[in-house]
């Protein structure tokens, strides 16, 4: 292996790290095959084509995220890391069964997958944080960023896998069995937490148990203009350009007018983006905040790119620029923010990341399907350009406000 090589997968030599991304691996695979499953079941079979109704199913799926904040964050600072993720991985896989069973017997209704993505939303909203912070206890912060990146590597190599096996079990066996294959996933990351070696992982200091714990993290943030900053461009993208569901759903069907099969290979190609971007990160020795307008104003120009796009393939190409841009923005801030924070304070302050990005989404999702219903999923696309646009204007005027404060300095 060559030294760059080494370098990006540094983190694969520490054992327990390689326990854990093996079963993440699979069940992250799982995971895009139930997301792919989920849209076009009720974009296709329990909706004619309702982008709105995607759009509530994201918003009840990520506004836990949100609503759970004063009690994930405190989970991810004072529980066992470990036995957290072991409870709430299972949690998950036993609700994607139960989905599945519902469809495949034909008794899944909308009011179903509403309530499904709702409960799932809620254990989500706990793994998240604890999941993002459990990387430190894995190898350490010294290669805290690399293991972050290849993280975010294994999810989109999952997204890569994920869609096209939904879109042939879909065609061949039925939407319903992608369910059951998400849950039977979950066994797999389930066994590499049980066999972690224990005595290898790093401890981080614990925070006390205090009340007020989650009005500190506040504190704690917004007294540092840099993560302020980091927050409000994650809001602004988390809100109005994450919103992939409904931009490649609304795009593979009412404008490409593309089959299952058609649909899966388009999330697949964005990840081809996603993992590239991934690893570009892995490579990287320390996160930098200039990376971060850089990856929001790409961002911006993706999607400005996929919805001019005149043909599928063209759309694809420009979904490969988003996955990118995406990856780097959000990995560096994954990044930045763990690594400037207090061992002590990271687990509510990963809690107020996740549900800064993903908790707009009760907002932002059903907004872009309103819009891709009734004006077309090009201009929904158009508000996802905006979003990344806004949010490097955001980090520029704050590196603009750092370099005016070094100056008056000297």
């Amino acid at each position: 292996m060559s030294a760059s090589a080494a370098a990006v997968f540094r983190s694969l030599g520490n054992a327990n790290y390689r326990l854990w991304a093996a079963g993440a691996f699979v069940s992250n695979v799982g995971t895009w095959v139930q997301r792919t499953a989920q849209d076009w079941l009720v974009l296709t079979e329990l909706t004619q084509h309702n982008a709105s109704a995607v759009g509530v199913v994201m918003a009840l799926q990520f506004g836990p995220q949100l609503l759970l904040l004063p009690w994930t964050g405190f989970a991810a600072d004072h529980f066992n890391q470990r036995k957290l993720l072991m409870l709430t991985q299972a949690t998950m896989g036993g609700l994607a069964l139960a989905l599945g069973v519902l469809t495949v017997t034909g008794l899944v209704q909308l009011w179903h997958v509403y309530v499904f993505a709702f409960l799932f939303g809620c254990a989500a909203a706990f793994d998240a944080p604890v999941r993002q912070t459990f990387v430190a206890e894995l190898v350490g912060d010294e290669d805290l960023p690399n293991a972050v990146a290849l993280n975010s590597t294994s999810f989109n190599a999952g997204r890569m896998v994920g869609p096209a096996v939904a879109g042939l079990v879909i065609a061949s066996i039925g939407t319903g069995w992608a369910f059951v294959i998400n849950g039977a996933s979950f066994v797999a990351v389930l066994g590499s937490l049980f066999l972690l070696r224990t005595h290898a992982l790093h401890s981080s200091a614990r925070a006390s148990r205090a009340k007020g714990s989650l009005l500190a993290g506040f504190r704690y943030v917004w007294n540092r203009p840099d993560l302020r900053t980091i927050l409000i461009m994650l809001f602004l993208i988390g809100t109005f350009g994450l919103n992939f569901p409904i931009f490649i759903s609304t795009m593979a069907v009412g404008v490409f007018h593309a089959d299952a099969g058609g649909f899966g290979l388009l999330s697949s190609v964005m990840a081809v983006g996603t993992v590239a971007g991934a690893l570009l990160a892995a490579g990287r020795d320390r996160p930098r905040f200039v990376s971060l307008p850089v990856g929001a104003g790409v961002f911006g120009l993706g999607c400005t790119l996929a919805a001019i796009a005149p043909g599928y393939w063209l759309f694809g190409g420009a979904l490969v620029v988003v996955g990118i841009a995406a990856m780097t923005f959000t990995n560096t801030t994954n990044s930045l923010m763990q690594l400037s924070t207090e061992p002590a304070m990271r687990g509510r302050v990963m809690a107020i990341r996740v549900a800064i990005a993903l908790g707009g989404t009760p907002i932002g999702a059903p907004i872009v399907g309103w819009v891709a219903d009734n004006f077309g999923p090009r201009w929904a696309l158009g508000i996802g350009a905006a979003s990344g646009f806004a949010a490097a204007l955001v980090a520029l005027r704050h590196l603009a406000g750092r370099h005016g404060a070094f100056q008056s300095r000297h």
